[in-house]
C-alpha cells in the first residue's frame, strides 16, 4: 500500500541537500509545460473516446455551446478538430440547430455564411442588445457603400476602374475598406503599371449576412423593380442592425426635439460666425489704414515747380 507522500515527485536538491521550492525556476517551467502537454493529450483521448458513443442529441448540445462561445464563424473542419465527431454527425446536428434557430423562432439565429456558421442576434431584437451593451453599429458613408458595391459586382476590379465608374478619387475610401477588412487584394492585373485587383472578403459576407455572392440581387432584378414592388420589398425586408427608417425617426418626439435643438445651435453658430467675419473685416480695414502712408495732396506735389518758376524775371524788366 502506497501513501500520498510516496507518490509525490521528488524535488531537486540544493547545495545544502535541501529541496528547491522556489517558483519560477527553469525546472518548474519545464515541468509545467510537460504537465500541460500531458493534460492536453489526456483530454484529446477522452474526447475521442466520448465521440464514439456520442448521440445526435449530445452533438446538438455540444455545437450549440461552441457556437455560443465562439467569436468567429466556425466551419466543419474546425468543428471536427474540436469535437472529434464524425462529419455525418456534425451535419445532422447542424441541420437540427438550423431548425431550432430559424429566423423569428428565438432571440438568436444560426446564420450560414458559405460553409461557416455563427449564432447571431435576431435583427428584430437587436435594439435591446445594443442598448444594454452601449455599442454603436458599423456605419458606412455613401462613398464607401458606392465603392463597396462596385467591388462586389465588378470584382476583380482595379482602383482606376472604380474611379472611372464613380468619377472621383477612391484612394481614401479603398484604404478605409481595406482597414475594415471588407475588401481584400486579389493580385495584380497583367497590364502596364500592374495595378492591384480588389475583391470582397469573408468579413463582407458576414456583415451583410450572405452565404455567398450569388445571394446579391442582380442589377437586372433591381432595375426591373417597379415603384410598387420596391415599396413592398422595403416594407417586408428586415431593417439592418442599427438602421431605422426616416419615418420612425421623424415620429420619435425625442429625436424631433434633438433635431430642433441642433438646428437652433447651428443657426446660432452661423450668426456668431458672420459677426466674427464682420469684425475681422473691420479690423483688417483699420490695420490697413494705419500701416499705409497718407497720400500727399496734389497742390503740395506741384509747389516746388511753381516756386522754381517764380524767381524768373519777366522779359521787359
Amino acid at each position: 500500500m502506497t501513501t500520498g507522500v510516496e507518490n509525490e515527485p521528488e524535488l531537486p536538491l540544493g547545495p545544502e541537500g535541501g529541496a528547491i521550492a522556489e517558483s519560477g525556476g527553469p525546472a518548474e517551467g519545464v515541468g509545467d509545460a510537460h504537465e500541460l502537454q500531458e493534460a492536453a493529450r489526456t483530454e484529446l483521448s477522452q474526447l475521442k473516446e466520448a465521440a464514439r458513443f456520442a448521440t445526435p442529441e449530445r452533438a446538438v448540445q455540444v455545437l450549440e455551446a461552441l457556437f455560443f462561445a465562439a467569436e468567429k464563424p466556425l466551419d466543419i473542419p474546425a468543428l471536427e478538430e474540436t469535437t472529434q465527431f464524425s462529419r455525418e454527425l456534425l451535419q445532422a446536428a447542424l441541420a437540427e440547430l438550423q431548425k431550432q434557430y430559424a429566423p423569428g423562432a428565438r432571440g438568436m439565429v444560426l446564420v450560414d455564411l458559405g460553409g461557416r456558421w455563427q449564432l447571431r442576434t435576431e435583427p428584430q431584437v437587436g435594439a435591446y442588445v445594443r442598448r444594454m451593451l452601449q455599442v454603436k453599429p458599423m456605419r458606412l458613408t455613401r462613398a464607401a457603400l458606392e465603392t463597396l458595391a462596385i467591388v462586389a459586382y465588378r470584382q476583380p476590379v482595379t482602383r482606376p476602374e472604380m474611379e472611372d465608374l464613380r468619377g472621383v478619387d477612391c484612394g481614401a475610401v479603398t484604404k478605409a475598406l481595406l482597414e475594415r477588412k471588407l475588401i481584400r487584394i486579389l493580385g495584380k492585373k497583367d497590364e502596364p503599371g500592374r495595378p492591384l485587383l480588389y475583391g470582397t472578403s469573408k468579413e463582407f459576407l458576414e456583415l451583410f449576412n450572405l452565404r455567398d455572392l450569388t445571394q446579391l440581387p442582380t442589377l437586372r432584378e433591381f432595375q426591373e423593380l417597379s415603384e410598387e414592388s420596391r415599396k413592398i420589398v422595403e416594407d417586408e425586408a428586415p431593417a439592418p442592425p442599427g438602421v431605422s427608417g426616416l419615418g420612425g425617426l421623424v415620429q420619435d418626439p425625442a429625436v424631433a426635439e434633438r433635431m430642433a435643438q441642433a438646428t437652433a445651435e447651428s443657426e446660432s453658430a452661423l450668426s456668431e460666425l458672420e459677426d466674427a467675419i464682420d469684425e475681422a473685416d473691420a479690423s483688417a480695414k483699420t490695420t490697413a489704414a494705419v500701416l499705409a502712408p497718407p497720400p500727399q495732396p496734389p497742390a503740395a506735389a506741384e509747389a516746388p515747380a511753381g516756386a522754381a518758376a517764380s524767381p524768373a524775371p519777366a522779359k521787359g524788366e
